[in-house]
Protein backbone atom coordinates (compact mmCIF):
# COMPACT_ATOMS: atom_id res chain seq x y z
CA UNK A 1 0.00 0.00 0.00
CA UNK A 2 1.07 3.58 -0.54
CA UNK A 3 2.91 4.88 2.52
CA UNK A 4 0.48 7.78 2.80
CA UNK A 5 -2.98 7.28 4.20
CA UNK A 6 -5.69 6.47 1.66
CA UNK A 7 -7.76 9.27 3.17
CA UNK A 8 -5.05 11.88 2.75
CA UNK A 9 -6.12 14.74 0.60
CA UNK A 10 -4.59 15.09 -2.85
CA UNK A 11 -4.10 18.58 -4.35
CA UNK A 12 -6.26 17.56 -7.27
CA UNK A 13 -8.24 20.78 -7.70
CA UNK A 14 -6.26 23.64 -9.16
CA UNK A 15 -7.51 26.69 -11.03
CA UNK A 16 -6.27 26.68 -14.61
CA UNK A 17 -8.48 29.57 -15.73
CA UNK A 18 -6.13 31.99 -17.49
CA UNK A 19 -8.71 34.76 -17.34
CA UNK A 20 -8.70 34.87 -13.52
CA UNK A 21 -6.10 37.10 -11.92
CA UNK A 22 -4.78 36.46 -8.44
CA UNK A 23 -2.28 37.94 -6.00
CA UNK A 24 0.36 35.69 -7.54
CA UNK A 25 -0.33 37.06 -10.99
CA UNK A 26 0.32 40.76 -10.33
CA UNK A 27 1.91 42.56 -13.23
CA UNK A 28 5.63 43.04 -13.06
CA UNK A 29 7.24 46.45 -13.36
CA UNK A 30 8.32 47.79 -16.74
CA UNK A 31 12.01 47.21 -16.16
CA UNK A 32 11.59 43.74 -14.68
CA UNK A 33 9.35 42.97 -17.65
CA UNK A 34 12.10 44.11 -20.01
CA UNK A 35 14.59 41.92 -18.14
CA UNK A 36 12.29 38.92 -18.56
CA UNK A 37 11.84 39.66 -22.28
CA UNK A 38 15.60 39.83 -22.81
CA UNK A 39 15.94 36.34 -21.33
CA UNK A 40 14.29 35.06 -24.52
CA UNK A 41 17.34 36.07 -26.56
CA UNK A 42 20.15 35.18 -24.12
CA UNK A 43 21.27 32.37 -26.44
CA UNK A 44 21.85 34.91 -29.22
CA UNK A 45 24.65 36.79 -27.45
CA UNK A 46 26.96 36.84 -30.50
CA UNK A 47 24.31 38.36 -32.78
CA UNK A 48 23.22 40.79 -30.08
CA UNK A 49 26.79 41.99 -29.57
CA UNK A 50 27.27 42.44 -33.33
CA UNK A 51 23.97 44.35 -33.54
CA UNK A 52 24.98 46.51 -30.59
CA UNK A 53 28.34 47.28 -32.21
CA UNK A 54 26.57 48.26 -35.43
CA UNK A 55 24.29 50.56 -33.42
CA UNK A 56 27.29 52.16 -31.67
CA UNK A 57 28.97 52.80 -35.03
CA UNK A 58 25.80 54.33 -36.50
CA UNK A 59 25.05 56.44 -33.42
CA UNK A 60 28.65 57.68 -33.06
CA UNK A 61 28.86 58.80 -36.69
CA UNK A 62 25.42 60.40 -36.55
CA UNK A 63 26.47 62.30 -33.41
CA UNK A 64 29.71 63.44 -35.01
CA UNK A 65 27.87 64.83 -38.04
CA UNK A 66 26.33 67.99 -36.48
CA UNK A 67 29.66 68.96 -34.89
CA UNK A 68 31.44 68.71 -38.27
CA UNK A 69 28.66 70.71 -39.92
CA UNK A 70 28.95 73.50 -37.33
CA UNK A 71 32.73 73.46 -37.61
CA UNK A 72 32.51 73.71 -41.43
CA UNK A 73 30.12 76.68 -41.21
CA UNK A 74 32.31 78.63 -38.78
CA UNK A 75 35.67 77.87 -40.41
CA UNK A 76 34.93 77.47 -44.12
CA UNK A 77 31.46 78.62 -45.19
CA UNK A 78 31.62 82.05 -43.52
CA UNK A 79 35.15 82.59 -44.88
CA UNK A 80 34.25 81.43 -48.39
CA UNK A 81 36.82 78.57 -48.41
CA UNK A 82 34.85 76.14 -50.54
CA UNK A 83 37.65 73.59 -50.84
CA UNK A 84 37.27 72.89 -47.13
CA UNK A 85 33.52 72.67 -47.61
CA UNK A 86 33.99 69.99 -50.31
CA UNK A 87 36.46 68.05 -48.13
CA UNK A 88 34.16 67.97 -45.13
CA UNK A 89 31.16 67.22 -47.35
CA UNK A 90 33.02 64.17 -48.68
CA UNK A 91 33.85 63.11 -45.13
CA UNK A 92 30.17 63.42 -44.14
CA UNK A 93 29.08 61.45 -47.21
CA UNK A 94 31.46 58.61 -46.30
CA UNK A 95 30.26 58.65 -42.69
CA UNK A 96 26.61 58.41 -43.70
CA UNK A 97 27.41 55.58 -46.15
CA UNK A 98 28.94 53.64 -43.24
CA UNK A 99 25.82 54.42 -41.18
CA UNK A 100 23.66 52.98 -43.97
CA UNK A 101 25.62 49.71 -44.13
CA UNK A 102 25.77 49.24 -40.34
CA UNK A 103 22.04 49.95 -40.00
CA UNK A 104 21.24 47.37 -42.69
CA UNK A 105 23.42 44.71 -41.04
CA UNK A 106 21.90 45.43 -37.63
CA UNK A 107 18.36 45.06 -39.01
CA UNK A 108 19.24 41.78 -40.73
CA UNK A 109 20.92 40.31 -37.65
CA UNK A 110 18.08 41.27 -35.29
CA UNK A 111 15.46 39.91 -37.68
CA UNK A 112 17.09 36.48 -37.43
CA UNK A 113 17.40 36.77 -33.65
CA UNK A 114 13.70 37.58 -33.32
CA UNK A 115 12.52 34.73 -35.52
CA UNK A 116 14.68 32.13 -33.76
CA UNK A 117 13.60 33.38 -30.33
CA UNK A 118 9.90 33.24 -31.21
CA UNK A 119 10.34 29.82 -32.85
CA UNK A 120 11.79 28.48 -29.59
CA UNK A 121 9.18 30.26 -27.48
CA UNK A 122 6.29 28.78 -29.45
CA UNK A 123 7.79 25.32 -29.01
CA UNK A 124 8.12 25.94 -25.27
CA UNK A 125 4.48 27.09 -25.06
CA UNK A 126 3.19 24.14 -27.05
CA UNK A 127 5.22 21.67 -25.01
CA UNK A 128 3.91 23.29 -21.82
CA UNK A 129 0.32 22.91 -23.04
CA UNK A 130 0.95 19.21 -23.67
CA UNK A 131 2.01 18.69 -20.05
CA UNK A 132 -1.16 20.23 -18.60
CA UNK A 133 -4.10 18.05 -17.53
CA UNK A 134 -7.60 17.81 -18.99
CA UNK A 135 -8.84 20.33 -16.40
CA UNK A 136 -6.80 23.04 -18.13
CA UNK A 137 -8.64 22.55 -21.41
CA UNK A 138 -11.99 22.41 -19.65
CA UNK A 139 -11.40 25.87 -18.17
CA UNK A 140 -9.93 27.67 -21.20
CA UNK A 141 -11.24 28.19 -24.71
CA UNK A 142 -9.10 26.85 -27.55
CA UNK A 143 -9.39 30.12 -29.47
CA UNK A 144 -7.79 32.06 -26.61
CA UNK A 145 -4.95 29.52 -26.37
CA UNK A 146 -4.36 29.82 -30.11
CA UNK A 147 -4.25 33.59 -29.74
CA UNK A 148 -1.58 33.29 -27.02
CA UNK A 149 0.54 30.90 -29.09
CA UNK A 150 0.19 32.85 -32.33
CA UNK A 151 -0.89 36.45 -31.85
CA UNK A 152 0.84 37.25 -28.54
CA UNK A 153 4.14 35.72 -29.66
CA UNK A 154 3.88 37.73 -32.89
CA UNK A 155 3.80 40.91 -30.78
CA UNK A 156 7.04 39.79 -29.16
CA UNK A 157 8.54 39.04 -32.57
CA UNK A 158 7.74 42.56 -33.75
CA UNK A 159 9.33 44.00 -30.64
CA UNK A 160 12.60 42.07 -31.03
CA UNK A 161 12.92 42.45 -34.80
CA UNK A 162 11.91 46.12 -35.04
CA UNK A 163 11.65 47.91 -31.72
CA UNK A 164 14.41 46.60 -29.45
CA UNK A 165 17.45 47.84 -31.38
CA UNK A 166 15.68 51.06 -32.37
CA UNK A 167 14.99 51.50 -28.68
CA UNK A 168 18.67 51.01 -27.80
CA UNK A 169 19.78 53.21 -30.71
CA UNK A 170 17.46 55.99 -29.58
CA UNK A 171 18.77 55.80 -26.02
CA UNK A 172 22.40 55.95 -27.19
CA UNK A 173 21.67 58.85 -29.53
CA UNK A 174 19.84 60.73 -26.77
CA UNK A 175 22.68 60.23 -24.26
CA UNK A 176 25.32 61.27 -26.79
CA UNK A 177 23.32 64.33 -27.88
CA UNK A 178 22.77 65.31 -24.26
CA UNK A 179 26.52 65.10 -23.59
CA UNK A 180 27.26 67.31 -26.61
CA UNK A 181 24.58 69.81 -25.54
CA UNK A 182 26.08 70.15 -22.06
CA UNK A 183 29.69 70.14 -23.31
CA UNK A 184 29.18 72.95 -25.84
CA UNK A 185 27.33 75.24 -23.43
CA UNK A 186 26.13 73.98 -20.07
CA UNK A 187 23.57 76.73 -19.44
CA UNK A 188 21.95 76.36 -22.85
CA UNK A 189 22.21 72.58 -22.46
CA UNK A 190 20.33 72.57 -19.16
CA UNK A 191 17.63 74.82 -20.61
CA UNK A 192 17.28 72.51 -23.61
CA UNK A 193 16.90 69.43 -21.39
CA UNK A 194 14.22 70.81 -19.06
CA UNK A 195 11.31 69.61 -21.31
CA UNK A 196 12.83 66.11 -21.21
CA UNK A 197 12.24 66.02 -17.45
CA UNK A 198 8.52 66.58 -17.97
CA UNK A 199 8.48 63.86 -20.66
CA UNK A 200 10.07 61.41 -18.20
CA UNK A 201 7.52 62.16 -15.49
CA UNK A 202 4.64 61.84 -17.97
CA UNK A 203 5.93 58.50 -19.28
CA UNK A 204 6.38 57.00 -15.81
CA UNK A 205 2.88 57.99 -14.74
CA UNK A 206 1.05 56.90 -17.91
CA UNK A 207 2.90 53.66 -18.84
CA UNK A 208 1.10 51.34 -16.34
CA UNK A 209 -2.26 52.55 -17.65
CA UNK A 210 -1.18 52.00 -21.28
CA UNK A 211 0.07 48.50 -20.45
CA UNK A 212 -3.23 47.65 -18.79
CA UNK A 213 -5.15 48.84 -21.85
CA UNK A 214 -3.00 46.64 -24.11
CA UNK A 215 -3.46 43.62 -21.85
CA UNK A 216 -7.25 44.04 -22.06
CA UNK A 217 -6.99 44.37 -25.84
CA UNK A 218 -5.00 41.13 -26.18
CA UNK A 219 -7.43 39.34 -23.88
CA UNK A 220 -10.38 40.59 -25.91
CA UNK A 221 -8.67 39.50 -29.13
CA UNK A 222 -8.27 36.00 -27.67
CA UNK A 223 -11.97 35.97 -26.72
CA UNK A 224 -12.97 36.98 -30.25
CA UNK A 225 -10.77 34.20 -31.66
CA UNK A 226 -12.45 31.71 -29.32
CA UNK A 227 -15.91 32.90 -30.39
CA UNK A 228 -15.05 32.51 -34.08
CA UNK A 229 -13.66 29.01 -33.52
CA UNK A 230 -16.74 27.93 -31.59
CA UNK A 231 -19.04 29.19 -34.34
CA UNK A 232 -17.04 27.44 -37.07
CA UNK A 233 -16.86 24.17 -35.12
CA UNK A 234 -20.64 24.19 -34.69
CA UNK A 235 -21.47 25.46 -38.17
CA UNK A 236 -23.35 22.29 -39.16
CA UNK A 237 -25.60 22.61 -36.12
CA UNK A 238 -26.15 26.30 -36.86
CA UNK A 239 -27.30 25.48 -40.39
CA UNK A 240 -29.39 22.49 -39.33
CA UNK A 241 -31.36 24.48 -36.77
CA UNK A 242 -31.30 27.69 -38.79
CA UNK A 243 -29.83 29.62 -35.85
CA UNK A 244 -27.51 31.91 -37.75
CA UNK A 245 -29.15 34.78 -35.91
CA UNK A 246 -28.05 33.43 -32.50
CA UNK A 247 -24.41 33.06 -33.45
CA UNK A 248 -24.50 36.32 -35.39
CA UNK A 249 -25.63 38.11 -32.23
CA UNK A 250 -22.93 36.37 -30.16
CA UNK A 251 -20.27 37.31 -32.70
CA UNK A 252 -21.54 40.91 -32.92
CA UNK A 253 -21.37 41.19 -29.14
CA UNK A 254 -17.81 39.81 -29.01
CA UNK A 255 -16.79 41.96 -31.97
CA UNK A 256 -18.25 45.11 -30.40
CA UNK A 257 -16.45 44.36 -27.13
CA UNK A 258 -13.18 43.79 -28.98
CA UNK A 259 -13.69 47.01 -30.96
CA UNK A 260 -14.22 49.11 -27.84
CA UNK A 261 -11.23 47.63 -26.03
CA UNK A 262 -8.99 47.85 -29.12
CA UNK A 263 -10.07 51.47 -29.63
CA UNK A 264 -9.14 52.28 -26.03
CA UNK A 265 -5.74 50.59 -26.47
CA UNK A 266 -5.16 52.45 -29.74
CA UNK A 267 -5.91 55.80 -28.12
CA UNK A 268 -3.59 54.95 -25.21
CA UNK A 269 -0.79 53.90 -27.57
CA UNK A 270 -1.01 57.13 -29.60
CA UNK A 271 -1.02 59.36 -26.54
CA UNK A 272 2.78 59.51 -26.28
CA UNK A 273 3.48 60.85 -29.77
CA UNK A 274 1.72 64.26 -29.59
CA UNK A 275 2.93 64.88 -26.02
CA UNK A 276 6.53 64.07 -26.95
CA UNK A 277 6.19 66.22 -30.07
CA UNK A 278 4.93 69.18 -28.03
CA UNK A 279 7.86 69.13 -25.60
CA UNK A 280 10.31 68.55 -28.46
CA UNK A 281 9.08 71.68 -30.23
CA UNK A 282 9.26 73.60 -26.94
CA UNK A 283 12.91 72.53 -26.49
CA UNK A 284 13.83 73.72 -29.98
CA UNK A 285 12.19 77.10 -29.31
CA UNK A 286 14.22 77.40 -26.08
CA UNK A 287 17.47 76.58 -27.92
CA UNK A 288 16.71 78.99 -30.76
CA UNK A 289 15.68 81.90 -28.51
CA UNK A 290 18.47 81.47 -25.95
CA UNK A 291 21.02 80.74 -28.70
CA UNK A 292 20.23 83.94 -30.60
CA UNK A 293 20.54 85.85 -27.34
CA UNK A 294 24.00 84.34 -26.74
CA UNK A 295 25.08 85.24 -30.30
CA UNK A 296 24.07 88.87 -29.77
CA UNK A 297 26.13 88.83 -26.58
CA UNK A 298 29.13 87.49 -28.49
CA UNK A 299 29.16 84.23 -26.49
CA UNK A 300 28.09 81.94 -29.35
CA UNK A 301 28.70 81.44 -33.07
CA UNK A 302 26.25 80.73 -35.87
CA UNK A 303 27.93 77.40 -36.60
CA UNK A 304 27.58 76.33 -32.95
CA UNK A 305 23.91 77.34 -32.98
CA UNK A 306 23.32 75.20 -36.08
CA UNK A 307 25.13 72.31 -34.37
CA UNK A 308 23.18 72.92 -31.19
CA UNK A 309 19.84 72.87 -32.99
CA UNK A 310 20.90 69.61 -34.69
CA UNK A 311 21.85 68.05 -31.34
CA UNK A 312 18.59 69.21 -29.78
CA UNK A 313 16.78 67.59 -32.71
CA UNK A 314 18.88 64.44 -32.28
CA UNK A 315 17.93 64.40 -28.61
CA UNK A 316 14.19 64.90 -29.02
CA UNK A 317 13.57 63.07 -32.31
CA UNK A 318 14.55 59.75 -30.68
CA UNK A 319 12.06 60.66 -27.95
CA UNK A 320 9.37 60.85 -30.63
CA UNK A 321 10.48 57.46 -31.90
CA UNK A 322 10.44 56.18 -28.33
CA UNK A 323 6.81 57.29 -28.10
CA UNK A 324 5.95 54.79 -30.82
CA UNK A 325 8.47 52.20 -29.60
CA UNK A 326 7.22 52.53 -26.03
CA UNK A 327 3.72 51.61 -27.18
CA UNK A 328 5.16 48.57 -28.99
CA UNK A 329 7.07 47.72 -25.83
CA UNK A 330 3.93 47.93 -23.71
CA UNK A 331 2.08 45.66 -26.16
CA UNK A 332 4.97 43.17 -26.02
CA UNK A 333 4.95 43.25 -22.21
CA UNK A 334 1.19 42.66 -22.15
CA UNK A 335 1.66 39.71 -24.51
CA UNK A 336 4.50 38.38 -22.38
CA UNK A 337 2.32 38.62 -19.26
CA UNK A 338 -0.29 36.40 -20.96
CA UNK A 339 2.34 33.93 -22.17
CA UNK A 340 4.25 33.74 -18.88
CA UNK A 341 0.96 33.24 -17.05
CA UNK A 342 0.47 30.05 -19.06
CA UNK A 343 4.11 28.96 -18.75
CA UNK A 344 3.91 29.28 -14.96
CA UNK A 345 1.17 26.63 -14.71
CA UNK A 346 2.11 23.17 -13.52
CA UNK A 347 0.20 19.94 -13.86
CA UNK A 348 -1.50 18.78 -10.67
CA UNK A 349 -1.13 15.15 -11.81
CA UNK A 350 2.23 14.61 -10.12
CA UNK A 351 4.14 11.34 -10.34
CA UNK A 352 4.58 9.91 -6.84
CA UNK A 353 7.88 8.38 -5.78
CA UNK A 354 8.73 5.78 -3.13
CA UNK A 355 5.46 3.86 -3.27
CA UNK A 356 5.15 0.16 -2.52
CA UNK A 357 3.26 -2.55 -4.39
CA UNK A 358 0.37 -4.42 -2.84
CA UNK A 359 -0.21 -7.95 -4.15
CA UNK A 360 -3.99 -7.89 -4.01
CA UNK A 361 -4.57 -9.92 -7.19
CA UNK A 362 -6.90 -7.25 -8.64
CA UNK A 363 -6.04 -5.18 -11.70
CA UNK A 364 -7.81 -2.03 -10.47
CA UNK A 365 -9.08 -1.08 -7.05
CA UNK A 366 -10.89 2.02 -5.76
CA UNK A 367 -10.49 2.60 -2.02
CA UNK A 368 -12.79 5.19 -0.46
CA UNK A 369 -12.47 7.51 -3.46
CA UNK A 370 -14.01 11.00 -3.40
CA UNK A 371 -13.96 13.15 -6.53
CA UNK A 372 -15.37 16.42 -7.82
CA UNK A 373 -14.39 18.86 -10.53
CA UNK A 374 -14.58 21.48 -7.78
CA UNK A 375 -14.17 20.94 -4.04
CA UNK A 376 -17.61 22.43 -3.44
CA UNK A 377 -19.41 19.85 -5.58
CA UNK A 378 -18.42 16.21 -5.17
CA UNK A 379 -19.55 13.77 -7.86
CA UNK A 380 -18.20 10.52 -6.35
CA UNK A 381 -18.65 9.89 -2.62
CA UNK A 382 -16.55 7.29 -0.80
CA UNK A 383 -16.49 4.86 -3.76
CA UNK A 384 -14.87 1.44 -3.33
CA UNK A 385 -14.81 -1.46 -5.79
CA UNK A 386 -12.40 -3.95 -7.37
CA UNK A 387 -11.87 -5.13 -10.95
CA UNK A 388 -10.42 -8.56 -11.62
CA UNK A 389 -8.18 -9.44 -14.54
CA UNK A 390 -9.79 -10.87 -17.66
CA UNK A 391 -13.36 -9.90 -16.75
CA UNK A 392 -15.80 -7.57 -18.49
CA UNK A 393 -17.56 -4.94 -16.40
CA UNK A 394 -20.40 -2.63 -17.36
CA UNK A 395 -21.22 0.76 -15.83
CA UNK A 396 -24.88 1.65 -16.15
CA UNK A 397 -26.94 4.47 -14.73
CA UNK A 398 -28.93 7.56 -15.63
CA UNK A 399 -27.48 10.41 -17.69
CA UNK A 400 -25.31 12.59 -15.46
CA UNK A 401 -24.98 9.85 -12.88
CA UNK A 402 -21.14 9.82 -13.02
CA UNK A 403 -20.29 6.94 -15.37
CA UNK A 404 -17.87 8.87 -17.58
CA UNK A 405 -16.43 10.62 -14.53
CA UNK A 406 -15.71 7.25 -12.91
CA UNK A 407 -14.01 6.05 -16.09
CA UNK A 408 -11.97 9.27 -16.34
CA UNK A 409 -10.71 8.83 -12.77
CA UNK A 410 -9.84 5.18 -13.58
CA UNK A 411 -7.64 6.38 -16.46
CA UNK A 412 -6.18 9.14 -14.28
CA UNK A 413 -7.41 12.01 -16.38
CA UNK A 414 -8.12 13.44 -12.93
CA UNK A 415 -6.93 12.64 -9.42
CA UNK A 416 -9.38 12.01 -6.58
CA UNK A 417 -9.88 14.53 -3.79
CA UNK A 418 -9.51 11.76 -1.22
CA UNK A 419 -8.92 8.04 -1.32
CA UNK A 420 -6.64 5.73 -3.26
CA UNK A 421 -6.69 4.05 -6.66
CA UNK A 422 -4.48 1.00 -7.18
CA UNK A 423 -3.50 -0.17 -10.67
CA UNK A 424 -1.87 -3.59 -10.66
CA UNK A 425 -1.24 -3.19 -6.93
CA UNK A 426 0.45 0.22 -7.25
CA UNK A 427 -0.87 3.70 -6.62
CA UNK A 428 -1.97 4.85 -10.07
CA UNK A 429 -0.23 8.16 -9.38
CA UNK A 430 3.15 6.38 -9.31
CA UNK A 431 2.99 5.46 -13.02
CA UNK A 432 4.49 7.75 -15.63
CA UNK A 433 2.23 8.88 -18.47
CA UNK A 434 3.85 6.38 -20.87
CA UNK A 435 3.50 3.49 -18.43
CA UNK A 436 -0.12 4.34 -17.72
CA UNK A 437 -1.06 4.71 -21.38
CA UNK A 438 0.42 1.27 -22.12
CA UNK A 439 -1.65 -0.29 -19.37
CA UNK A 440 -4.91 1.61 -19.94
CA UNK A 441 -6.75 2.09 -23.22
CA UNK A 442 -9.58 4.65 -23.23
CA UNK A 443 -12.02 5.10 -26.12
CA UNK A 444 -13.89 8.35 -25.56
CA UNK A 445 -17.36 9.33 -26.72
CA UNK A 446 -15.78 11.84 -29.10
CA UNK A 447 -12.76 10.17 -30.77
CA UNK A 448 -9.65 12.20 -31.50
CA UNK A 449 -8.53 12.20 -35.15
CA UNK A 450 -6.03 14.32 -37.04
CA UNK A 451 -5.24 15.06 -40.67
CA UNK A 452 -3.61 12.06 -42.34
CA UNK A 453 -4.59 8.52 -43.35
CA UNK A 454 -6.58 5.90 -41.44
CA UNK A 455 -3.28 4.00 -41.10
CA UNK A 456 -1.54 7.00 -39.47
CA UNK A 457 -4.45 7.55 -37.10
CA UNK A 458 -4.56 3.90 -36.02
CA UNK A 459 -0.86 3.71 -35.10
CA UNK A 460 -0.90 7.12 -33.39
CA UNK A 461 0.94 6.87 -30.06
CA UNK A 462 1.99 3.27 -30.72
CA UNK A 463 5.74 3.19 -31.55
CA UNK A 464 5.60 -0.59 -32.03
CA UNK A 465 4.10 -0.15 -35.51
CA UNK A 466 5.62 3.18 -36.61
CA UNK A 467 8.38 1.60 -38.71
CA UNK A 468 6.30 -1.22 -40.23
CA UNK A 469 5.76 -1.09 -43.98
CA UNK A 470 2.22 -1.08 -45.32
CA UNK A 471 2.30 -4.79 -46.26
CA UNK A 472 3.60 -5.89 -42.87
CA UNK A 473 1.05 -3.74 -41.06
CA UNK A 474 -1.77 -5.18 -43.18
CA UNK A 475 -0.78 -8.63 -41.90
CA UNK A 476 -1.00 -7.33 -38.33
CA UNK A 477 -4.51 -6.05 -39.06
CA UNK A 478 -5.54 -9.45 -40.40
CA UNK A 479 -4.04 -11.27 -37.42
CA UNK A 480 -5.94 -9.07 -34.98
CA UNK A 481 -9.24 -9.59 -36.81
CA UNK A 482 -9.56 -5.93 -37.77
CA UNK A 483 -9.60 -6.34 -41.55
CA UNK A 484 -13.39 -6.50 -41.81
CA UNK A 485 -13.70 -3.23 -39.91
CA UNK A 486 -11.66 -1.48 -42.61
CA UNK A 487 -14.29 -2.32 -45.24
CA UNK A 488 -16.32 0.74 -44.14
CA UNK A 489 -13.52 2.99 -45.47
CA UNK A 490 -13.34 3.57 -49.23
CA UNK A 491 -9.59 3.12 -49.53
CA UNK A 492 -8.98 1.02 -46.45
CA UNK A 493 -5.87 2.01 -44.51
CA UNK A 494 -5.00 4.71 -47.08
CA UNK A 495 -8.29 6.58 -46.71
CA UNK A 496 -7.52 10.26 -46.24
CA UNK A 497 -8.81 12.08 -43.15
CA UNK A 498 -8.85 15.86 -42.90
CA UNK A 499 -10.07 18.55 -40.52
CA UNK A 500 -10.52 16.30 -37.48
CA UNK A 501 -12.46 13.67 -39.37
CA UNK A 502 -14.72 15.84 -41.51
CA UNK A 503 -16.33 13.61 -44.12
CA UNK A 504 -16.44 10.58 -41.80
CA UNK A 505 -19.44 9.48 -39.82
CA UNK A 506 -19.17 9.41 -36.03
CA UNK A 507 -19.35 5.63 -36.24
CA UNK A 508 -16.33 5.52 -38.56
CA UNK A 509 -14.42 7.78 -36.19
CA UNK A 510 -15.21 5.45 -33.30
CA UNK A 511 -14.00 2.46 -35.33
CA UNK A 512 -10.63 4.13 -35.85
CA UNK A 513 -10.36 4.91 -32.13
CA UNK A 514 -11.34 1.33 -31.34
CA UNK A 515 -8.66 -0.17 -33.60
CA UNK A 516 -6.08 2.25 -32.22
CA UNK A 517 -6.82 1.12 -28.65
CA UNK A 518 -7.02 -2.61 -29.40
CA UNK A 519 -3.63 -2.69 -31.15
CA UNK A 520 -2.01 -1.39 -27.98
CA UNK A 521 -3.25 -4.50 -26.13
CA UNK A 522 -3.87 -2.64 -22.87
CA UNK A 523 -4.41 -4.46 -19.59
CA UNK A 524 -7.48 -2.29 -18.96
CA UNK A 525 -9.69 -1.21 -21.88
CA UNK A 526 -12.39 1.39 -21.17
CA UNK A 527 -15.15 1.82 -23.77
CA UNK A 528 -17.19 4.96 -23.15
CA UNK A 529 -20.20 4.62 -25.47
CA UNK A 530 -17.72 3.32 -28.06
CA UNK A 531 -20.45 1.52 -30.04
CA UNK A 532 -23.18 4.13 -29.69
CA UNK A 533 -22.98 5.18 -33.35
CA UNK A 534 -22.19 1.80 -34.90
CA UNK A 535 -24.68 -0.54 -36.58
CA UNK A 536 -25.40 -3.94 -35.04
CA UNK A 537 -23.42 -5.89 -37.66
CA UNK A 538 -20.28 -3.81 -37.07
CA UNK A 539 -20.89 -4.06 -33.34
CA UNK A 540 -20.84 -7.83 -33.70
CA UNK A 541 -17.47 -7.56 -35.47
CA UNK A 542 -16.17 -5.43 -32.60
CA UNK A 543 -17.32 -8.10 -30.17
CA UNK A 544 -15.31 -10.68 -32.09
CA UNK A 545 -12.24 -8.42 -31.90
CA UNK A 546 -12.67 -8.02 -28.14
CA UNK A 547 -12.80 -11.79 -27.82
CA UNK A 548 -9.32 -11.94 -29.37
CA UNK A 549 -7.80 -9.67 -26.73
CA UNK A 550 -5.44 -11.35 -24.26
CA UNK A 551 -7.36 -13.39 -21.69
CA UNK A 552 -6.14 -11.24 -18.82
CA UNK A 553 -7.40 -7.98 -20.39
CA UNK A 554 -10.06 -6.29 -18.27
CA UNK A 555 -12.80 -4.47 -20.19
CA UNK A 556 -15.00 -1.70 -18.75
CA UNK A 557 -18.02 -0.79 -20.87
CA UNK A 558 -20.20 2.29 -20.53
CA UNK A 559 -23.23 1.90 -22.77
CA UNK A 560 -26.94 2.50 -22.99
CA UNK A 561 -27.65 -0.35 -25.41
CA UNK A 562 -28.85 -3.33 -23.44
CA UNK A 563 -27.29 -5.89 -25.79
CA UNK A 564 -23.91 -4.26 -25.23
CA UNK A 565 -23.88 -4.86 -21.49
CA UNK A 566 -25.95 -7.99 -21.01
CA UNK A 567 -22.94 -10.29 -21.49
CA UNK A 568 -20.80 -8.46 -18.93
CA UNK A 569 -19.41 -10.55 -16.08
CA UNK A 570 -20.43 -7.90 -13.59
CA UNK A 571 -22.53 -4.75 -13.72
CA UNK A 572 -22.16 -1.62 -11.57
CA UNK A 573 -24.99 0.88 -11.12
CA UNK A 574 -23.60 4.45 -11.01
CA UNK A 575 -25.78 7.24 -9.68
CA UNK A 576 -25.75 10.09 -7.14
CA UNK A 577 -22.05 9.68 -6.42
CA UNK A 578 -22.26 5.97 -5.65
CA UNK A 579 -20.98 2.92 -7.55
CA UNK A 580 -22.99 -0.14 -6.45
CA UNK A 581 -22.86 -3.74 -7.65
CA UNK A 582 -26.07 -4.30 -9.56
CA UNK A 583 -25.99 -8.06 -9.45
CA UNK A 584 -27.55 -9.61 -12.54
CA UNK A 585 -28.46 -7.85 -15.78
CA UNK A 586 -32.11 -7.86 -14.71
CA UNK A 587 -31.23 -6.28 -11.38
CA UNK A 588 -29.47 -3.45 -13.22
CA UNK A 589 -32.52 -2.91 -15.42
CA UNK A 590 -34.76 -2.82 -12.37
CA UNK A 591 -32.58 -0.15 -10.79
CA UNK A 592 -32.73 1.94 -13.97
CA UNK A 593 -36.53 1.60 -14.15
CA UNK A 594 -36.88 2.48 -10.47
CA UNK A 595 -34.74 5.59 -10.92
CA UNK A 596 -36.71 6.65 -14.00
CA UNK A 597 -39.99 6.36 -12.07
CA UNK A 598 -38.62 8.41 -9.18
CA UNK A 599 -37.46 11.10 -11.60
Amino acid sequence: MCRSSIHSKVPAIMSYNLNITSEQEKKSSTWSGLKNLLQLVTEEKKRLILSLCAILVSASLNLLGPFLIGYTIDHYVQKGEYHGVLVFSSILLGMYAIVFVSSYLQTQWMGGVAQRAIFKLRNVIFNKIQTLPVAFFNENKAGDLISRVNNDTDKLSQFFSQALMQFISSIITMIGSGIFLLAINIKLGLAALVPALFILLFTRSVSPWVRKKNALSLKSSGGLSAEIQESLNNFKVIIAFNRRDYFRKKFDLANQQNYKVALGAGLANTLFLPVFGLFSSLAQLIVLGYGIFLITEGQFSIGLLVSYLAYATNFYNPLRQLASLWSSFQVALAGWDRISQMLSLESNLHILKNTTTESSGFLLEFKNVHFGYTREHEILHDVSFKLERGKTYALVGPTGGGKTTTASVMARLYDPLKGLILLDGRDVRSYTSDERSRKIGFILQEPFLFTGTVHENIIYGNPKYHDLEAGAFAKVIDAEGLHDLLSVFDQGLETQISSSGEGLSLGQKQLIAFMRAVLRKPELLILDEATANIDTITEKLLGDVLDKLPKDTTVVIIAHRLNTIENADEIFFVNSGEVIRAGSFQDAMNKLIHHARKS
